[in-house]
Order: structure tokens, then sequence, then C-alpha cells
């Protein structure tokens, strides 16, 4: 073995791991991921039962272009491992007031529809998408590709002449453009994917408005585990190893530097460690003092939400609803308050359905629909069967309401998943689905680090790290920590060379 190749294990196999391991892998190193589940892809997994399929976990492919170029970094084309297509409508939200705005493809449609709903909107929304195109094109073509080490990396000709937009939140900056509860309500919700309230995320992430709005909402043919089948090919023309049903028990580490990971009781030497697991979880892995967050300091992050999960499968076609549906008709406010100021389960909660076979037969047998449900909650709640069910029949309230559709004699398969659940399979903190918030305190250098501050050759990648939770953060981190590892071994050769 060269010098510079090293033999790296890879703890996880979600997306941030897998893209780390392509990463890594292509520089030339030796690389095994070591999964704790019986199948690959971390909360990204499919489930199949009674001839329907369900992604398990992440259900809304934007940024596509974030995808093409992590393949291209790989001297690959997207295209050659799956296809996508745009959905249209992107979605269909549901108001208090009862009625629906279903978001169109067209920029100029929605416009139209801005204008429609409250004077002068039309014109603000193309002010707003603009700016939001601006600040996405500097998040995501650079300072998202930046490990996070230091303050001055948030320092560019480009940020310094918008550190307002870092100082309010993107609420009071929508809020203060637009009357309408309707429209603040559509541009309030992309950010929700960041984890945190509106009121609590900058107002630079409005580039979210732009993702969503202008770039639009996808779906990859075959849904959301195909991609994690193609990284896993990708992965594995480069030469990584995958190892399943494996959890890990123990990071071994000698005189301060991490040696191997103890799984099942077979240990595997390694000269460095990435884990894309839990953040807090991994650090339960190394002895106490080898930790570099306390369980104070986990207990003070605000982390973004849990949610209540239902796969169901359904023996009849479904009418009058579309691929993603938000049912915002309650009030939001108290939702949010459920979840970030007094944790407990939400009495009329806000939840998402999708119905991906709409767009794709094949994850439902003939005649029949395949359905998703998510609520999302505060981490660390009590979990149990009776209060999933509670929920449930609020769903089907809901639902009927708002679509007409009675789904609860047309159920044939239901499975619940819940915080409980996110423990047991993920070792997720509290049971959090979605990571770290990215509030204005917990964002870039002021989240927990790439490297271990006391175990030399360990790493993290993740949604608990930078760049922050989604698919394509996670995509982003594990370039970003491949990156890092890659420019400390040019370092350690230097120094070893000038000895």
């Amino acid at each position: 073995m060269q010098s510079n190749t090293l033999d790296i294990g890879i703890i996880g196999s979600g997306f941030a791991s897998l893209s780390a391991a392509c990463h890594l892998a292509k520089k030339g190193h030796k690389v095994t991921v070591i999964e704790k589940n019986p199948s690959i892809g971390g909360r990204a997994r499919r489930m199949k039962a009674d001839g329907f399929i369900f992604d398990m976990g992440p259900s809304w492919y934007w940024m596509p272009d974030v995808f093409d170029s992590w393949f291209e970094q790989l001297g690959r084309n997207r295209s050659d491992y799956y296809q996508i297509k745009r959905l249209g409508p992107s979605y269909r939200i549901f108001f208090q007031d009862g009625g629906y705005i279903d978001i169109p493809t067209s920029t100029e449609e929605l416009i139209q529809l801005f204008e429609q709903e409250e004077t002068g909107a039309g014109n603000a929304l193309k002010k707003f998408l603009s700016e939001a195109e601006e600040h996405y094109r500097i998040a995501v073509q650079d300072i998202v590709y930046r490990p996070g080490f230091s303050p001055l990396e948030l320092v560019t000709p480009d940020t310094v002449t918008r550190v307002g937009l870092f100082l309010k939140s993107i609420s009071a900056d929508v809020r203060k453009r637009f009357k309408s509860e309707r429209l603040r309500s559509i541009l309030e919700f992309p950010v929700l994917f960041l984890g945190a309230k509106p009121d609590k995320t900058p107002a630079f992430y409005n580039f979210m408005n732009y993702a969503d709005l202008v770039l639009g909402t996808w779906y990859p043919e075959g849904g959301m585990f195909t991609i994690v089948e193609s990284m896993q090919k990708v992965a594995m023309e480069f030469g990584v190893e995958f190892i399943t049903d494996s959890p890990v028990e123990q990071i071994r580490v000698e005189q301060g530097r991490a040696t191997g990971i103890l799984s099942k009781g077979e240990y595997y030497p390694f000269d460095l460690i990435v884990s894309g697991a839990d953040y807090a979880h991994t650090e339960t892995l190394l002895e106490p003092s080898l930790r570099v967050y306390s369980d104070d300091y986990w207990e003070k992050r605000t982390f973004a939400p849990s949610s209540l999960l239902f796969y169901v499968g359904l023996n009849k076609k479904l009418e009058n609803v579309h691929h993603h549906m938000l049912f915002f008709d309650s009030s939001f406010e108290e939702h949010a308050k459920a979840i970030y100021d007094d944790p407990q389960w939400p009495e009329n909660p806000l939840f998402y359905a999708n119905f991906p076979s709409l767009t794709d037969p094949a994850c439902a047998p003939e005649g029949h629909e395949a359905a998703f449900f998510l609520i999302p909650l505060a981490p660390g709640l009590e979990d149990g069967d009776d209060l999933r069910e509670q929920h449930w029949n609020i769903i089907l309230e809901r639902l009927k309401k708002h679509t007409g559709q009675d789904i609860a004699d047309s159920v044939v398969y239901k499975r619940s998943y819940c915080v409980n659940d996110f423990i047991e399979d993920y070792n997720s903190y509290k049971g959090n689905a979605y990571g770290l918030a990215n509030t204005l305190r917990q964002t870039a250098f002021l989240r927990p680090g790439l490297r271990s501050k006391k175990v030399k050759g360990l790493y993290f990648t993740g949604q608990l790290t930078v760049p922050g939770p989604g698919v394509p953060p996670s995509l982003i981190s594990g370039k970003v920590v491949a990156d890092v590892i890659e420019k400390d071994l040019t370092k350690r050769h230097r120094y070893a060379a000038a000895l």
C-alpha cells in the first residue's frame, strides 16, 4: 500500500456516508462502509410490503443541480444512473380558510398567482426570487462547500454586503413584503427543511425559495432509494466494500489516534475513520475522556423535528390528490410551539401527504395506491401506539374534509414509524429525524466539527455537522469531509518529508 493510500472505515451508509465513501475511494483509498441495518441507505431506506414500495425517509427531490454536480465531481453523469421528472404542480397546500393553492412549475404563472392573491405581490415576488437566486449562487456554489473551521469562511465579498440577512429572520423578511397569510405560508414553508422555525432562520436562507419555486420539485424514477442504489453502484465502481447488519460497538483508539472499529465482536483495523452515523451516538462509542461534546451540550442544541410517519397501502385509486400535499389548515404557530417551545404532541397538527404511486405506478399493485403521511414532532417525546393511532385518526378526518377521500376502510397495509423507531434503527439523538436545525447559532463554524478535536484520524459527516440537514447538504457534507481528509494527509506527508 502506498504511503498516501489509507484503509478507511465509514460508519453508516446514509447519503453523507455514501458521498464520502465515493470521494475518498476516487482519491485511491481503500474504503469499507459498515452499516448497522440489514440494508444500506440510512434514513433513506426502502420498504416493500404486500406489493407496495415505500421510501422510508426523504421524499422531496430538490436542488437537482446539486445531485448532477455530485456525479460530475466523480466523473459520472447522473442520467446514466437514474432519470428524473419534474412534478407539476410541484405540490398543493391547504390553508386554514379551507382553500388551497397549487404551486405551478412556471415562474410566470407563479407571479400571476401571487398577484391574483394580493395586489402588488407579483412584482414583490419577482424581486424576492431574484435576490433568492443570487443567494443560492453564493451559498450552493461556494459557502456550503466550506468546512466550518472558522467564522472567516463566511466572510466573502458577496456575504459582507449581505450581513444584515444573517441578523434578521426569513419570517421578518417575508412578512415585510407580503400581507397575505397564504402567500407568507408558501414562502416560509421551504425553510422548514432546515429544521427550524422561519422566525429563527436567517433571511439569507431565502435561497431555499429559489430551490423550491424556480428549480422545482422532481421525482427520481423508482423513488428516492434509486439514488441510494446509484450511489452504491458508483462506490462499488471505485472499489468500496459494504458490510451490513453490523452495528458498531466501539471505536478503538491508541495513543490518541483512531485505529479501528469493533462490530458484532469482530475487529476491523483502519488507518482513519469517518462517521456518518448520529454524531452524539458516535461519541458514545469512545471512552468518555475522548468525547468532545457533553450530554449538556447536546441537550442545549436546537434539533430539527422528529416525525410520526405512516406508510399506507390502499385498495383503491384516489381522486383530488397530488404527489405532494401540505395540510397547513391549522395553526402553524401552535404546532411550532409544540415542537420548539413547549415540546408535546400537537393537538391539531399540520401534516404532509405523499402519494408516489400517482407518479410511479410501480409503487403499488394495479388499482391500488401507496401513501405516506408525516406529522412533524418534537424530538424526545413519549411515544406509543395509542398516541400514534390518535393522530392517524386526525389525518383521516382532515384528508376526507379537504379531498373528499375516505380511506379508513380501504387500508390494506399500514405501518407507523416514530420517535422510538428513529432511536432503535438509527441511534438518533432523542429520535430526531433531520439532525441539527440551521439556526443562526448553529450555522457553519457553530456546528459540531468535521474533525474530532480529541481523536486523530476520526472525522464526521452528515446532518449534525456542516452544512446541515437535508439530502443535498448531506451529499455536500460527504464531499467536504473527503476534501478535508485529503488536505490533512497532504500536510502530514509534507511534514514527514521535512523531517
